[in-house]
């Protein structure tokens, strides 16, 4: 019996970092291509605040993306402020990961300025300047490293640090 709950829990882990694995690389194309962004909603629709903070935090950020596409300004804006408000309880939930820090950072730094949703920037950008070096998770550290490096918010001196 402690064998089989053992096995239970070994897949249902390993099975959500592939399903991490898949949804870091589509959030990547997301910002850019409508359809990658509809898919990556459709699969992270059923993830809720009970779900991981970091699978909270992309749900969060492909709504605020998905807003970009949404038809008429009220639909825009409630997908902005559900993506907006998913992401800000992943960060009190997990303030440590680096991940949810740096999913935070790619949303307010491509925010249009009257949506007034930049306050974190310099905290988050300094949360992963100084813990980048402590990030075990190889996926995670190539996440973030592939956005630090894209981001118009590091300098050139900062990127080298990754």
């Amino acid at each position: 019996m402690k064998f089989l709950f053992i096995i239970t829990v070994f897949i249902s882990i390993f099975g959500t970092e592939l399903k991490l694995a898949e949804i870091r690389e589509a959030y990547v194309n997301a910002s850019e291509n409508e359809e990658v962004t509809m898919k990556l909603s459709n699969k992270l629709s059923s993830v809720t605040k009970n779900d991981t903070p970091v699978l909270v935090a992309y749900k969060g950020a492909v709504l605020t993306i998905k807003a970009k596409y949404a038809k008429g300004k009220n639909n825009k804006k409630e997908l902005f402020k559900e993506g907006a408000e998913l992401l800000e309880y992943a960060v009190k939930t997990s303030p440590n990961n680096i991940e949810i820090r740096t999913l935070r950072l790619s949303i307010q730094e491509n925010t249009p300025k009257f949506l007034k949703y930049h306050k974190n920037i310099m905290i988050d950008k300094q949360f992963i300047l100084d813990h980048f070096k402590d990030t075990s998770s190889k996926g995670e550290k190539v996440f973030v490293r592939s956005y630090v490096l894209q981001s118009e918010g590091f300098s050139a001196s900062e990127k080298e640090l990754f």
